[in-house]
């Protein structure tokens, strides 16, 4: 990170923009590895704001960037407005894009489309993606093969999933090793998945050896973002087995690291098993209002329409997207050209978050939102 952020600084110095854009998006991946979403995003959108200053021309990889974005907004779970970085970026053509880059528009949109429960539109998405893959200089650490596999446990289809782990020579005996982390934390999946079908076929014992292996490596490697999905699993793994007291601790260490990032579809994505531990930590005090706000998340995606308990059930998606936007250092303005909104419009959507917040200015609606974990 200390080395691309060199790169990047020396490279808009000497006016070579392109390069500097494709910089910030390996560090941007890098960022996100290192569980530091709040900077990644804040790279991806200074560097939209170069490129949006020089004009025609769009710069290469700016439609990347928006990918970039795009992925950032989908794991606070504001989907339409990743969608719509998505939509953005392909309005901008290949042209604005490496081409080693260009598959990860369509993993992008796989991921909305997992999150939104289309299942089989995801795996069309990462289809197109596996069609589009070109390797590029840098290790493919989030491997399609293994997001494929992972919509297979989703729908049910442990039999393929199965068979990838096979092909992939994969076993909850191997040493850990950083290029194969995914791979890994999939087949950690897959043994759950095994295991909450058929508790009688086995324990998770191995898996949780194998997860305890993979942890202390992200943790030495300084891997936060890794070390979370570890987590994660840690706590669905005990649970799976029975064991909610041992579920909680992981849990704990989850929501605490979590929380200052934003991170929302990290437990979103787990389904109602997390759910149902998320409702025990919050009665056991455990990040209480961060917990409870991922909860009434979890029922607003069961039933949209549903009143969700005092704040994740009143703010809407846009109201969302306009309130990480003030948290950032944008001036009203640069806020409402952001949205592609007036002024006006812009007072009207900070008027109702006010007020759904309970509060009475712009500082005071970022220290709440940060709070309850939706910034």
């Amino acid at each position: 990170v200390d080395a691309f952020g060199e790169v990047a600084t020396s490279l808009r110095r000497s006016g070579n923009l392109a390069d500097m854009l494709g910089t910030t998006i390996v560090m941007a991946d890098l960022l996100i590895q290192q569980g530091r979403l709040r900077d990644a995003q804040r790279a991806c959108e200074d560097a939209l704001r170069l490129a949006a200053e020089q004009g025609e021309p769009v710069p290469q990889s700016t439609a990347d960037l928006h990918v970039a974005v795009s992925e950032l907004l989908r794991e606070r779970s504001d989907l339409p407005a990743a969608r719509e970085q998505l939509l953005i970026g392909q309005a901008l053509g290949e042209r604005a894009s490496l081409p080693e880059n260009r598959y990860r528009w369509f993993a992008a949109m796989s991921r909305i489309d997992e999150a939104e429960g289309r299942l089989d539109d995801a795996l069309d998405a990462l289809g197109a993606a596996e069609r589009l893959y070109r390797p590029g200089f840098f290790p493919e650490v989030r491997p399609l093969a293994a997001m494929k596999a992972r919509l297979w446990i989703k729908q049910g289809r442990l039999g393929d999933a199965q068979g990838w782990a096979d092909s992939q020579g994969l076993a909850t005996t191997d040493a850990p090793g950083y290029l194969r982390e995914f791979d890994h934390l999939t087949l950690a999946r897959l043994s759950i998945a095994r295991h909450t079908s058929d508790p009688q076929a086995g324990s998770l014992d191995a898996t949780a050896a194998l997860l305890d292996r993979l942890l202390e490596a992200a943790d030495a490697g300084g891997r936060a973002g890794r070390v979370n999905e570890i987590l994660v699993l840690q706590t669905l793994a005990h649970a799976a087995a029975g064991n909610t007291d041992l579920a909680l601790r992981p849990l704990a260490r989850a929501l605490a690291q979590a929380e200052p990032e934003g991170y929302v579809r990290l437990f979103l994505d787990e389904g109602e098993p997390m759910a149902a531990l998320l409702r025990t930590a919050a009665d056991e005090g455990i990040a209480p209002d961060y917990a409870r706000g991922l909860s009434a998340a979890f029922v607003r995606e069961d039933d949209p329409g549903a009143s969700a308990r005092p704040l994740a059930e009143t703010l809407s998606e846009r109201e969302l997207h306009v309130l990480r936007l003030l948290a950032t250092e944008l001036s009203g303005p640069e806020i409402a050209r952001e949205l592609y909104v007036s002024v006006n419009t812009l007072r009207t959507h900070t008027r109702h978050i006010f007020g759904k917040l309970e509060v009475t200015n712009r500082a005071d609606a970022i220290r709440r939102a940060e709070k309850l974990g939706l910034v």
